[in-house]
């Protein structure tokens, strides 16, 4: 079958493109094989381009990724620049991850429902970063138990015990930051004005 040159190019570029993909994320030729079912001689074909990439193969590798096919195939913009988000529940939070891109720190909107009261603490690798849009969001954090609002934010070291949960008032809307262990966020403000005596 002959393609377009746009095509082609796209079809050569799929395999270096999971290949950076995979190594961004840490993730093993064998642990991807596990995830997927795709065996490992497999997967390592399509990254060198000795295999032609298909649904069959890409599907099941997206899925590991948790990200859109697109991101894979490096499909072309279609000029429609509004971002079609997709919320999904997790622990009983609405999730809405503004990530596209596989990124070391990836930015959700999170809806904490009203009823999420009982701290439960954690520990995990990483860094986060907490803005409260709406509501009022409680955080435990190590020996502190902060009531933040609209407007203020937190950053944190998850290696610290923490919990964040509704503040008792109704539900809680938040913007949040994550990266793995060693990525911070830099957050730059202008200083303000000196008054003038």
């Amino acid at each position: 079958m002959q393609h377009s040159p746009a095509i082609a190019q796209a079809l050569t570029e799929v395999g270096p493109r999971l290949k950076r993909l995979r190594t961004e994320r840490g993730v093993t030729l064998s642990a991807l094989a596990e995830a997927t079912g795709i065996s490992k001689s497999t997967l390592s074909r399509l990254e060198s381009g000795q295999r032609r990439p298909s649904l069959e193969l890409l599907l099941p590798i997206a899925q590991a990724h948790q990200v859109p096919l697109d991101d894979l195939v490096g499909a072309p913009e279609v000029g429609d620049p509004r971002v079609r988000l997709t919320p999904r529940k997790n622990n009983g939070f609405t999730v809405i991850p503004l990530t596209r891109q596989p990124a070391p720190i990836q930015a959700w909107k999170t809806v904490i429902p009203a009823d999420h009261t009982e701290p439960k603490v954690v520990t995990h690798e990483g860094y986060e970063w907490l803005y409260v849009l709406a509501g009022r969001l409680r955080l435990i954090l190590a020996d502190h138990d902060l009531l933040l609002g609209p407007g203020e934010a937190a950053e944190f070291d998850t290696r610290l015990p923490h919990w964040f949960g509704s503040g008792g008032q109704g539900p809680v809307e938040i913007l949040s930051l994550f990266g793995r262990q060693g990525e911070r966020m830099h957050v730059r403000a202008k200083p303000r004005p000196r008054a003038t005596p």
